[in-house]
């Protein structure tokens, strides 16, 4: 059994190996300078096969393509192109909209860091020694004391404005 598989192998094996050589001396690379000459003989001799009647039918209407297909085909051209330089401006409107948005993080940025310093500026401009002399000197400002202080919890947790005067 082993024997037959072997010789079926070595047959295959065989007829494989002369088809490929076959192959390769239709279409083997010539070298030298000299013109080959050329088997014409043989091929005249073989005769083409005929493709059947529907194989010739489905290449004559690959050939040729009808008014309908035509224009279904210019519509969807003509839709590509149409999506696609729609695409092209998005992204083009989109670079546009990033480049300022970040001119404008750039201007908020110079104007917090500006804001900031002036801030810094005018709270060491004020001396509040001199501020707390002319509160108490001039204007006759007091602390408050025990009984004047009114402790009060908004439940809320929100801001509380005082509308009546309480003063005894």
């Amino acid at each position: 059994m082993s024997r037959s598989r072997r010789n079926y192998r070595t047959s295959s094996y065989e007829k494989n190996r002369s088809a490929n050589a076959a192959r390769v001396t239709r279409s083997a690379y010539v070298y030298g300078n000299t013109a080959r000459e050329i088997e014409i003989t043989r091929e005249m001799e073989e005769p083409r096969r005929q493709p059947r009647p529907q194989v010739r039918k489905n290449r004559e209407r690959a050939r040729h393509m009808s008014a309908g297909y035509v224009l279904f085909l210019a519509a969807a051209l003509c839709t590509a192109a149409l999506v696609l330089v729609n695409y092209i401006q998005l992204q083009a409107q989109l670079t546009n909209l990033t480049k300022s948005v970040a001119s404008k993080e750039s201007q908020l940025n110079s104007m917090r860091i500006a804001n900031d310093e002036e801030y810094n500026r005018i709270l060491n401009s004020v001396n509040l020694e001199e501020v707390k002399r002319i509160a108490i000197g001039e204007l006759g400002m007091t602390y408050a004391e025990e009984g004047q202080i009114i402790t009060y919890t908004n439940k809320r947790n929100d801001y509380m404005r005082r509308a009546t005067d309480e003063s005894h």
